[in-house]
């Protein structure tokens, strides 16, 4: 078992803004250190350090990688491991959302997307396997509600997510009884760039809860399930019901 004497620990890809660094606010406002995975949004990720450790010092450090390479699973891990001696917590929340045509869609598109979205996930997941072993931690991975439901011009996304969708439940499988492993599928919360308001005010109009979520449901969802010790396997819909109606 890891030592009780050093804070536990979440790393979590993508954490630099909108989900990610909502759940990096709530992970250390319950003790957690952040080891907050970045790529281009450096400045972010380091005002993000900044807030935290003004709240507790020397309780967030950046680590920067991009997703889409071969080897991003240990390397983060290894980089990891020189700035903390454990990891309790890792959430996959790094994801791209990239519109592909059926007509215009391509291998590179693709493969993009598969390595950030589901490739990495599941590779990283393997090299904390150790860590999280020895912590008896968690893995929450942020899918999509389209990942059984797919959305037209998103196949290629919509597969990243189903596969995401079947690692979870792979991994809660392959990784009992010390690591659980769940996901949360997020429904209308924050908007893509390229979602017009039209879009916008027909989706919530089509969900139940006619209303839009906040990134803190995500954070606060993801708080549960790192807490709860009798859920693994599980896939957790935060979209006021929109699942229902889809």
């Amino acid at each position: 078992m890891t030592s009780t004497n050093a804070p536990p620990v979440a790393l979590i890809t993508g954490a630099a803004k909108r989900l990610g660094a909502c759940t990096a606010r709530a992970l250390h406002n319950l003790g957690y250190d952040i080891v907050i995975h970045h790529h281009t949004s450096v400045d972010e990720a380091h005002a993000l350090a900044g807030e935290l450790n003004a709240l507790r010092a020397a309780s967030a450090v950046t680590l920067c990688h991009d997703l889409a390479t071969v080897d991003a699973g240990t390397a983060i891990i290894k980089a990891l491991l020189d700035v903390r001696a454990r990891l309790d917590v890792l959430v996959n929340n790094a994801s791209v959302f990239d519109r592909t045509p059926i007509a215009s869609v391509d291998v590179a598109a693709w493969d993009r997307i598969h390595a950030i979205n589901v490739r990495t996930p599941y590779f990283l997941s393997l090299a904390a396997a150790p860590l999280l072993r020895a912590s008896h931690g968690a893995i929450v991975n942020i899918t999509d509600i389209h990942s059984e439901r797919p959305r037209a011009e998103y196949s290629a996304y919509c597969a990243s997510k189903s596969g995401l969708v079947a690692v979870t439940r792979g991994l809660a499988l392959e990784l009992a009884p010390q690591v659980r492993v769940n996901a949360i599928a997020p429904g209308p919360i924050l908007w893509a760039a390229s979602e017009d308001a039209a879009l916008q005010s027909a989706t919530l109009a089509g969900t139940p809860l006619a209303r839009r979520g906040d990134p803190q449901d995500i954070a606060e969802a993801v708080c549960y399930l790192v807490r709860a010790p009798f859920v693994t396997g599980h896939v957790l819909d935060v979209d006021g019901g929109r699942h229902l109606v889809l």
